[in-house]
């Protein structure tokens, strides 16, 4: 009998962050989770918009990631967005609190569930402005007509 793949849908991206910060180191750190917050992130019932990373007592914690429970894993509604501790190397903790005192904001990026573990990329940014932002939409419609207009003259 063949074993049966477990579904895994791999990664949970934050897709606001690279449009809303400039983001520049990145680090892997693993989450403290339970057993019904791990499986539930397993089967892709995670979200990270809105989400941050904040330092308490020279531990980082993760905000507002919501874990949303199905029928069969029930997760009460306290339980859904509560402060989750990050794991993470002392190293790691002293760089992104002197990122955090030069007013640099820690964002999470994506939260990686393959594998044997759970972890979540974080990114140490800069916030952009409105006009980043409108340059940045600008840019991504010329390369999508740029791509289109290559699309036809081959055709």
């Amino acid at each position: 009998m063949a074993k049966k793949k477990p579904q895994d849908t791999g990664k949970i991206r934050n897709k606001r962050a690279r449009f809303d910060y400039n983001l520049e180191d990145s680090f892997l750190v693993g989450v403290a989770l339970n057993g019904r917050e791990a499986k539930s992130l397993r089967m892709g019932h995670g979200q990270l918009q809105g989400a941050y990373v904040t330092v308490k007592d020279n531990e980082l914690f993760l905000i507002n990631a919501s874990i949303h429970g199905t029928n069969g894993i029930p997760i009460p509604e306290d339980e859904v967005s509560q402060a989750r501790k990050l794991l993470a190397k002392r190293k790691e903790i002293d760089q992104i609190i002197a990122a955090k005192k030069q007013n640099r904001t820690v964002v999470p990026v994506d939260i990686l569930t393959r594998g044997k573990y759970i972890k979540v990329r974080i990114a140490l940014g800069q916030g952009k402005k409105n006009y980043d932002k409108r340059e940045t939409m600008k840019r991504r419609d010329d390369n999508r007509n740029t791509q289109r207009e290559l699309k036809r003259s081959f055709q």
